[in-house]
């Protein structure tokens, strides 16, 4: 281990304790929001638009991130549970392209002043379905309606098999800094199982493309749980990602949900590893990635310990979002495209989840928003307690006490109460004036979370969630 690492290893590991994680083993969300989007209802466009021209320009204004949908991919992936058309017309991304600048135009005519925006990420579906021009066709329309901060985050998530060098040199061009890649598993009998054959080699090839064009952030996906996976197959692929030496690393369970993703309904089932074996498969998994100098960062992501995230964390500005765990604190999102989510303020906002509707809205000149939220002055507080512990497994109370005029002791009483069972079998420490979670607690930070969501506190249903592990 580093110097560097080792500096900073007490901060950011996480400890496997197995029988832990087998008692607290269950379902639960995964807070890329608070309340998460499944306690969504009927949104009117005419709130979300009420919402954003709020927003107005001033020393107290959040800054913008702002995501792009592309939903199509010309392959599937079995084990995929995201929102996306496979289809092989590439002739389909063009008019997308068409609604996507009609919803920016619409967007940014409720901002009083042109908007600066510190993060862009494009999600999918896969966005290198659409050429380097129509990306490039995307970038500058986002430049026509938002200034983009010159040190801002600008990601993008690709496929290695759909791009070469070229396309590495021509996203650097636009502006993009940081670049996520799929890579699942490295075993090719794997790979044959959940229908995405990739090779090493091509994937490679685009790591050293995205680093001779200045990517300042790499980061592989990998998913463990998968059909055929052993421990000796996953042990293979983690020596093979590390050694490429990504900055991040995302290890996902794969959750076999075929009655709501019917594409993995053409999964065995049969060659799923089992309990046991899954666990053996996590377990290594973390001793290899932090024996290789990757830190914890919370959740499923890993990170080298000078990498932006790994600082962010560090410096109490990490934040988490619908992508995941970002850099940038607290940010009004701006989303864009079909089933996308944004978050202004006290708001959230989707988009129709349809194609179709999604057209349908914009065509008759309407923001194609379908559902929402509208927080309270309780969600915005839990929200932030939820935050804390997700992203610095750590919080004091004094620092909720004056912003939202309570006394954390009195206005959480029946958590912190429920907090001292989970305290007893050692995921937490309760101070007098905080809450600290251990190393052995943050592999079930979302249990954690859990006891401050009053949906949850109200016993409605959690089953309909992943699985904590």
């Amino acid at each position: 281990m580093t110097a560097v690492t080792h500096a900073y290893a007490g901060l950011q590991q996480a400890e496997f304790d197995r029988d832990l994680i087998v008692r607290y083993d269950g379902h639960g969300p995964r807070y890329t929001s608070y309340p998460t989007a499944d306690r969504f209802g009927p949104l009117q466009a005419a709130a979300w638009q009420q919402a954003v021209i709020a927003r107005q320009p001033g020393s107290a204004t959040k800054p913008l991130s702002l995501y792009f949908h592309l939903p199509f991919c010309d392959t599937i992936c079995y084990y995929c549970a995201c929102n996306k058309v496979i289809t092989r017309r590439r002739d389909q991304a063009e008019p997308y392209l068409g609604y996507l600048e009609h919803e920016l135009a619409l967007t940014a005519d409720l901002i009083e002043q042109r908007p600066r925006a510190q993060q862009l990420h494009l999600g999918g579906g896969t966005p290198t379905f659409f050429s380097d021009a129509q990306l490039a066709r995307l970038m500058a329309a986002v430049r026509r309606h938002f200034e983009l901060d010159p040190a801002g985050e600008y990601a993008i998530e690709i496929d290695p098999r759909k791009v070469g060098v070229q396309t590495m040199a021509a996203l650097a061009e636009m502006g993009f800094n940081r670049v996520s890649i799929g890579v699942q598993d490295f075993d090719p009998a794997v790979q044959r199982a959940v229908n995405r054959v990739q090779g090493e080699a091509e994937t490679a090839a685009v790591i050293a493309a995205a680093r001779a064009n200045g990517f300042r952030s790499i980061s592989l996906d990998l998913i463990y749980g998968l059909p055929l996976q052993t421990r000796e197959t996953m042990a293979r692929t983690l020596e093979r990602v590390v050694a490429l030496r990504p900055h991040r690393i995302a290890l996902y369970n794969y959750a076999h949900l075929p009655e709501r993703f019917p594409p993995q309904r053409r999964i065995d089932a049969q060659a799923l590893p089992d309990a046991t074996t899954k666990l053996d498969i996590l377990a290594d998994s973390i001793a290899a990635l932090q024996a290789a100098g990757y830190v914890y960062i919370g959740m499923d992501h890993f990170a080298l310990p000078d990498d932006d995230l790994a600082l962010a964390q560090r410096r109490g500005h990490l934040h988490r979002n619908f992508q995941g765990y970002s850099t940038h604190a607290d940010c009004d999102l701006l989303a864009f495209g079909v089933s996308a989510i944004g978050m202004v303020g006290g708001h959230y906002a989707q988009n129709a989840r349809k194609l179709d509707d999604y057209y349908a809205a914009l065509d008759a000149g309407q923001l194609p928003t379908v559902r929402g939220y509208a927080m309270s002055r309780d969600d915005l507080l839990r929200r932030a307690v939820i935050q804390a512990l997700m992203c610095q497994f750590q919080l004091s109370f004094e620092s909720f006490e004056p912003a939202y005029m309570i006394d954390f002791s009195v206005y959480f009483a029946e958590e912190l109460r429920r907090l001292q069972l989970l305290e007893i079998d050692g995921l937490v420490v309760l101070r007098p004036d905080g809450i600290d979670v251990t190393p052995r607690g943050r592999l079930l930070v979302r249990t954690i979370a859990m006891v401050f969501d009053r949906f949850l506190i109200r016993q409605q249903p959690i089953v309909a969630y992943s699985r904590l592990i």
